[in-house]
């Protein structure tokens, strides 16, 4: 059925260990068969990004667009119960940090 596979949901999250300032809240609709996942989210750089990748138990491989740091930049975030983690990386000031989270799905 077209359009089964769609999914809702808003996080919030925090950017620790970085300079900049950023978006905490994240808008989001996904796709997820055969653990291949696609979507669109507000980012935290305030543009719209959209991926592409594939679901491991909790983690999440892929690649996105939407980012200052490159037109198309890898992805890989770990979710657990609406918990999420995720690697950080500020191109301007060549800094490392995580952002953490919560999402909450809509239509679970």
């Amino acid at each position: 059925m077209v359009g089964s596979c769609i999914a809702l949901s808003l996080a919030i999250s925090m950017h620790i260990g970085l300079a900049n300032d950023y978006n905490n809240i994240h808008p989001h609709a996904r796709c997820d068969i055969d653990n291949t996942i696609t979507g669109v989210y507000y980012n935290s750089e305030d543009k719209l990004s959209a991926y592409i990748g594939k679901k491991y138990n909790n983690l999440e491989l892929g690649l996105v667009t939407g980012y200052s740091g490159g037109d198309i930049v890898p992805m890989i975030r770990y979710t657990n119960n609406g918990l999420f983690i995720s690697p950080a990386y500020e191109f301007d000031t060549d800094n490392y940090g995580i952002t953490i989270g919560f999402e909450i799905g809509f239509n679970d």
